[in-house]
């Protein structure tokens, strides 16, 4: 709530207009005074906080409200998400490969180029 120096509660009209002079002045894109709200919602996700913080903060009954309407996915908060999903690829990734042991292609067997008897039936004959 905005007041006056007597402490009188701002019609929220002039507040608007006063927010408007102040954007125009400063040389900014259009925007409104509660476009705000909404751009200190995704600020705030994009720095890390939850989502029912958000939702406390900006005074909203369900969570849904916030998720929904208040919240827009910055290009950082996308890189980062796709960072993060990565991570979680790539780590997966290297657990399975320590638990798993390659084995290198079966060797052929060397045929002998005048194959003698075999050792059983040598042992068999000697006995």
């Amino acid at each position: 709530m905005f007041t006056d120096t007597c402490g009188r509660p701002l019609r929220p009209d002039y507040i608007g207009h006063v927010f408007q002079n102040m954007v125009r002045r400063s040389g900014l894109p259009p925007a409104r005074l509660h476009d705000l709200r909404h751009g200190a919602a995704s600020l705030a996700l994009t720095g890390g906080s939850d989502l029912k913080v958000v939702q406390a903060q900006l005074g909203h009954s369900t969570i849904m409200t916030t998720a929904d309407t208040y919240t827009s996915v910055l290009p950082e908060t996308a890189y980062l998400s796709a960072e993060a999903t990565a991570r979680v690829v790539i780590d997966a990734a290297r657990k399975l490969s320590r638990g798993i042991r390659y084995q290198s292609t079966p060797r052929k067997r060397r045929t002998k180029a005048h194959p003698g008897p075999s050792i059983n039936r040598a042992i068999r004959s000697s006995a």
